[in-house]
């Protein structure tokens, strides 16, 4: 039993109908509130109708006694005075009489009750007037005949008799008329309670609920922030593999380089090394004798040099010897010449010794070879710069253009190399950056950690 009592209370304080609940209970508040107000202000106002009756029952009996006792001081003493209190009298309970018939005309035995006193007071003031006639006209023995008789005296015990009864009537009323009021502000105390209760049970369950949204929320952010840091981790984790990765790539790329750039020298470079010898062997041995054979063999001879020149060149490019036996700034500035020679744009350096490690080295040159390669199928530039600096406590290495520039937010399908030096910078331990505007050229750069050991030749 007990657990579903709990499990119920549990349901009620995820209910999402608890606050509109509170609401309503708040509307039958003031509803209760609204009602009882005018139900006692309806039972008031009967109140005081009743009470304006009770009034007029009393006054009537007591006007009818000032009227009778106007008519006797008026006959035993013959004087005038008496006279006015017996008018005022029947004025008074004229207007009674008026005002009671119209409060009880609503028929039923008060209704009847009511004629009959009316009646009744009506034939008392018949008897006074009759009997002041009789004084008037100087009959005294009628008007004394009448006083003597038990007439006024009956009718008056009638009219006590029927205004008590009325009066009665009346007193029931109010006792009922308050009864009813009690009742309506204890229903409203009632009510009133009931309803605060619910409003603070509803206030209660929403706070209850509100604070147990809070908490989940809480906990989702706390189950958020701990997804969020274990990805990070996560993240951290893969990028560091796929750093090393890339740099095994980079190593494994130039180790590959050098043994193709050794094969080349090695194998090629003596094949055609050879075949220039025998050339120049037949060309010696046939003298003048055929001009057309040694026209062919200088031909063959200037492919040669050509075959071999451009195998120096692959192999440069696959192994910078002058990196390995010039140093760094040398093979820059070699770098940089022969490409103002091969593509015709203006090239200046501006480069200052820094300590760097053999691999950060050729990072550097790899950067500016891929830059110049860059610049010559993109940029339509005419003029280049490289610098090379220290600044702040790492080597800076920029490529400049005055060419076309473009749009780095925008994503290009051709971004391997850029891709490439990033890798390649970020393995050693250093940062890139590309700087471009559309008509305003391209800067590359970048910043490596010094090395304490590897010394700039």
């Amino acid at each position: 039993m007990e657990p579903t009592r709990l499990n119920i209370l549990a349901r009620l304080k995820r209910s999402p109908f608890v606050f509109p609940l509170a609401a309503l209970a708040a509307l039958a508040l003031m509803f209760i509130s609204e009602t009882a107000y005018w139900q006692s202000t309806s039972s008031m106002a009967q109140l005081g109708t009743m009470a304006t009756a009770r009034n007029h029952l009393m006054n009537l009996s007591r006007r009818v006694v000032d009227a009778e006792s106007g008519q006797r001081g008026y006959l035993l003493t013959g004087r005038k005075e008496y006279l006015e209190p017996y008018r005022d009298a029947f004025d008074d309970i004229d207007n009674a009489l008026k005002w009671l018939s119209a409060y009880y005309a609503r028929g039923g035995r008060e209704s009847a009750t009511m004629q009959r006193l009316k009646t009744l007071v009506q034939r008392k003031l018949s008897e006074l007037d009759a009997t002041m006639r009789l004084y008037d006209e100087g009959r005294a023995e009628g008007w004394r005949s009448v006083l003597l008789t038990d007439i006024g005296k009956e009718q008056m015990d009638d009219i006590r008799r029927v205004s008590e009864q009325l009066l009665a009537e009346e007193a029931r009323k109010d006792a009922a008329g308050h009864k009813e009021v009690y009742d309506t502000l204890l229903l409203n105390r009632i009510g009133v309670a009931a309803m605060s209760a619910i409003s603070l049970l509803a206030l209660a369950m929403y706070l209850r609920q509100t604070a147990a949204l809070e908490a989940h929320r809480r906990e989702q952010q706390r189950q958020i922030e701990a997804e969020r840091d274990r990805l990070e981790a996560e993240v951290e984790r893969r990028t560091a593999q796929l750093t090393e990765l890339a740099q095994h790539l980079q190593t494994a790329r130039e180790d590959e380089r050098s043994r193709l750039a050794r094969e080349l020298h090695d194998e090629l470079g003596a094949l055609l090394t050879a075949a220039k010898l025998d050339a120049a062997r037949i060309k010696s041995r046939l003298g003048s004798n055929s001009p057309d054979a040694t026209e062919r063999l200088a031909h063959l001879s200037g492919i040669l040099n050509d075959g071999i020149a451009l195998k120096r060149r692959i192999i440069e490019d696959l192994r910078p010897s002058s990196l390995s036996n010039l140093g760094l700034l040398a093979a820059l500035e070699i770098q940089s010449r022969e490409f103002a020679e091969r593509s015709g744009i203006q090239g200046e350096c501006r480069l200052e010794p820094v300590t760097l490690g053999p691999a950060a080295e050729l990072t550097v040159y790899r950067l500016v070879q891929e830059a110049f390669t860059n610049i010559a199928k993109h940029a339509q530039a005419q003029r280049i710069e490289v610098v090379l600096a220290e600044r702040d406590g790492k080597a800076e290495i920029s490529v400049r253009d005055d060419g076309v520039g473009f749009d780095p937010k925008v994503r290009r399908a051709s971004t391997h190399g850029l891709l490439g030096m990033r890798y390649r910078v970020e393995a050693e331990g250093g940062r890139f950056m590309l700087e471009s505007r559309p008509g305003q050229g391209t800067r590359v750069l970048a910043n490596l950690p010094l090395s304490s050991c590897g010394i700039d030749r």
